[in-house]
């Protein structure tokens, strides 16, 4: 049952970041991209850290080199994103992070030699062909803007994979509490290195900034990091690569764009990913499960 809700709280956040593309693209408007993270960091900061309070007194080096690390990657996928984006088209820029799916389980092999089933290595490629069917236009020249895309998408995918491998570990609030301030701190960095002090920003702006930090920040990675305690990073990885499908469907919604073929095609092969993902190596567990017992009985007998 936890497995199941888990997955389902995973399908939640994507349909919170796939809001989160609206709330930029409204942000944008009188945002630079560091003051967009910068507070949007600070917002999940004080959130998380709120929420984390009574426990950060007995925090360790473990938790805090555990959270560094998960908010190093953090931040570098969502800046190399943000400065991609400058040079490339957001289509080219969506697909190419995405890749971080196909990333995962890759990264899990070299890292710990952890086998993929055969189901989540089709999923991760279904996946990854349904983003680009949805959101790819134009070549796939790799331009600058293309390989700093496509760097950030290694940040997202260490990020999910490091996320796989500490929440089971550690606590999950003080973790994320750890994540998002490093995130913030090198957010900051960078926005004092560009020297972007001076911010106007509407009314709109800041309710963007305000739905970004405390719900798509905040809570969204509060949300991944328990529920990725009992789905394998590989899993979550496809489960949320739907963001592009939500991020979708919030665009035709509220910012009116066409609904094309393409969109449709490319959401029901992301779906489909998901739906063979999550019975990859079901039925070996079960097997694993069961096994045992008949031992057992046969002992007794």
């Amino acid at each position: 049952m936890k497995k199941y809700l888990s997955i389902f709280g995973l399908i939640l956040v994507t349909v919170i970041w796939g809001g989160g593309f609206v709330a930029s693209d409204m942000a944008l408007e009188s945002l630079t991209p560091f003051q967009i993270m910068t507070f949007r960091f600070f917002l999940g900061t004080v959130i998380l850290g709120g929420i984390s309070l009574p426990g950060m007194k007995d925090i360790n080096k473990e938790e805090i080199r555990a959270g560094f690390f998960m908010g190093c990657a953090l931040f570098a996928g969502f800046a190399l994103q943000i400065v991609g984006l400058q040079y490339t088209t957001p289509s080219k820029n969506a697909f190419l992070t995405a890749t971080n799916v196909v990333m995962v389980p890759f990264i899990a092999f070299l890292v710990y030699k952890k086998t993929v089933g055969l189901n989540g290595i089709v999923g991760a490629v279904m996946a990854i062909v349904g983003v680009g069917i949805l959101s790819l236009n134009g070549n796939l020249s790799l331009g600058a803007g293309d390989a700093l895309t496509l760097v950030g998408a290694v940040g997202f995918a260490f990020q999910i994979f490091l996320t796989g491998e500490f929440a089971p570990k550690y606590r999950v609030k003080v973790l994320n509490t750890v994540q998002m301030a490093t995130a913030f701190l090198l957010s900051a960095v960078f926005l004092a290195a560009q020297g972007q002090f001076s911010v106007h920003a509407t009314s709109t702006g800041w309710l963007s900034v305000l739905y970004l930090g405390a719900v798509s920040t905040a809570l969204t990675y509060l949300l991944q990091t328990n529920c990725q305690k009992y789905v394998d990073e590989t899993k979550a990885a496809i489960i949320l690569s739907m963001e592009s499908v939500f991020g979708t469907l919030f665009s035709v919604i509220l910012l009116h764009e066409n609904v094309t073929m393409r969109m449709i095609g490319g959401c029901v092969l992301i779906l489909a990913a998901v739906i063979l993902s999550n019975y990859s190596g079901e039925k070996k567990e079960e097997l694993e499960k069961t096994e045992p017992k008949k031992e057992k009985v046969g002992v007794e007998l």
